[in-house]
């Protein structure tokens, strides 16, 4: 049993595992803001041996340092690698803090975001179309930038509704490759299809003013990311002047940049986390326990 859990941000904690943490700690305290800054993060973890923290708060080596009983990080979010993660993986491990993190729990939610939103775009059922005449999903060329977890999700929703997919990624990918998703340069990828979506970790940047000009006008990026997966720059000069093209968007996908961006007439923000239903929820919140549960049965 840990001796105090913390909870130190809006981590969609729900009153169920509110509770049953209480059986997993002597003290329990649950914030449900978000601090703004590190002495604030400090203060609240304090003594606690166990924290539990969003993609949001970042946790490096000042706040372990000071918070020096800390044994267990659990992330209420998925962990990819250092670069994506607001956690100090590096100082986490030097200090013999085990972190753990949480995969496959919003996916479904973000794959029915992506086509929702494409269809009313494409058909013009929200009052818009992309094009002068209503179009469907079936034959269009669509491009995935990172075939992981989500890419392969919303890669077979495109399939399902028709539509010819291919992929760039660091790697190919066998899985990718066997269910006929064709493998592009990231160029060709970007010359070749009309409606692009990056599903990439956070910090992972791939489009800058050569992709974007390669892009071209009269397409649509869709971005399922933590965060830009582009220079924000290019983009807001690709926008301006492809007045013709889209960029599709929810509120983890736009990060901080909502009063920069929402206000161009060709971005689509959709200021809600597409990856929040009361599925994906549950689903966070049982695997962050399973994590914890387990952390405490390996110490014994």
């Amino acid at each position: 049993m840990f001796g105090k859990i913390v909870a130190v941000d809006e981590t969609l904690l729900t009153g169920a595992y509110e509770c049953e943490l209480h059986k997993w700690g002597k003290e329990v305290v649950v914030y449900h803001d978000f601090p703004s800054e590190a002495d604030d993060v400090i203060s609240r973890i304090g003594d606690a041996d166990c924290l539990l923290v969003s993609f949001r708060t970042p946790i490096g080596k000042e706040v372990m340092d000071a918070c020096r009983n800390l044994k267990y990080i659990g992330m209420y979010c998925s962990v990819y690698d250092p670069r994506s993660c607001n956690v100090d993986l590096a100082e986490a491990e030097r200090k013999g803090i085990t972190v753990k993190g949480v995969r496959d729990y919003g996916d479904e939610g973000v794959v029915e975001y992506v086509i929702s939103e494409l269809v009313r775009l494409l058909h013009g059922f929200g009052g818009r179309r992309w094009k002068e005449q209503p179009t469907e999903l079936t034959g269009q060329k669509v491009g995935i930038i990172g075939l992981g977890k989500t890419g392969c999700m919303v890669a077979d929703a495109f399939r399902l509704f028709g539509a010819s997919v291919s992929y760039y990624s660091r790697n190919r990918k066998p899985d990718g490759d066997a269910k006929g998703y064709v493998y592009k340069s990231l160029h060709c990828l970007l010359k070749e299809c009309d409606i692009v979506c990056t599903c990439l970790p956070r910090n992972t940047y791939v489009l800058g003013r050569e992709e974007f000009a390669l892009f071209g006008n009269r397409k649509i990026l869709v971005n399922t990311s933590v965060g830009p997966t582009f220079q924000v720059d290019a983009l807001e000069e690709w926008l301006k002047d492809n007045p013709q093209s889209l960029y599709l968007c929810d509120a983890t996908a736009m990060g901080n940049l909502a009063e920069r961006l929402s206000g161009i007439e060709n971005v689509l923000y959709t200021p809600y986390i597409s990856g929040k239903s009361e599925q994906s929820v549950e689903r966070l919140n049982r695997k962050a326990l399973r994590n914890l549960q387990e952390f405490l049965s390996g110490e014994k």
